[in-house]
């Protein structure tokens, strides 16, 4: 009996482990497949019905015909394309205001303190005022996504600019590093954490805002595929956009993460 024990207690040992990459690679996705599985569950169990909730069978095949046709492609480029344009001009402000705020005290106490102000107002509030303003175009939902990735990026770039130890500042100025350099080798690489924090916040708050915006009227889009899908009762497509919003956001989100794995080796990022 014992060396029988022995055999199956070294048999366990043997077996061949997960490499831990590969488990790494495998652990966000646990609870997705979970919910998956969950999903299919309450729908072959009938607890809900199938206009309600269709099956995850049903909704892969809507999305395989929607693909095939170009519909979904198309409409997932259209909304890409104006949640970048909304990041990039508001992300530029943002940021560039940041730096203004955060290395001029002059430029700051004129201009931090209407920031605050126009911080507290939610952006999404402002959509009414957005279709005055711009019709019902393009413009409004480029604006909008704009006025929402502002805050973050604006609020962070300055926030870490200030957070920079003045002893660090102080030492640079000792070894001759004058305003550029100082900037360029001290500043901003101790601001850069709380800049690429600010990045991946302002990332979600873009497809936040962007799903919202595009309720607005529109043709184009993975809202305006929803919002028809809705108006046939279609619930299998309605789920695709959802889905399709998800995936888009967590391309984004991998992407600012591996941008600030590869500024920050240092520093390790939650994933």
């Amino acid at each position: 009996m014992g060396s029988a024990d022995s055999t199956a207690a070294s048999g366990l040992l043997n077996m061949p482990r997960i490499p831990n990459a590969l488990l790494r690679g495998i652990e966000p996705w646990v609870v997705p497949i979970g919910l998956l599985l969950i999903w299919d569950i309450v729908v072959r169990l009938a607890f809900v019905g199938p206009q309600l909730l269709p099956s995850p069978e049903r909704v892969v095949l809507s999305a395989i015909s929607l693909t095939a046709s170009g519909e979904l492609p198309a409409d997932m480029l259209v909304s890409t394309a104006r949640a970048l344009a909304g990041f990039v001009i508001g992300g530029t402000i943002g940021l560039g205001l940041g730096f203004l705020n955060g290395t001029s005290d002059v430029a700051a106490r004129y201009l931090d303190s209407t920031m605050q102000m126009v911080r507290n107002i939610p952006h999404l509030a402002l959509i009414p005022l957005a279709i005055l303003w711009f019709g019902i175009g393009e413009a409004p939902k480029v604006f909008l996504v704009a006025f929402g990735v502002f805050f973050p990026i604006y609020l962070n770039t300055y926030f870490g600019i200030r957070s920079v130890s003045p002893e660090l500042v102080e030492m640079g100025r000792v070894y001759g590093l004058r305003r550029h350099r100082l900037f360029r080798d001290v500043i901003l690489p101790g601001a850069l954490p709380s800049i690429l924090q600010g990045v991946r916040y302002a990332l979600g708050v873009m497809w936040l805002t962007l799903i919202v915006a595009e309720t607005i009227a529109t043709d184009q889009g993975i809202g305006f595929l929803t919002m028809n899908a809705r108006e046939f009762l279609q619930t299998d497509v309605v789920l695709i956009g959802i889905v399709s919003y998800a995936l888009l956001g967590k391309l984004a989100d991998w992407v600012a993460v591996r941008l600030e794995r590869s500024l920050l080796p240092w520093q390790r990022s939650a994933t």
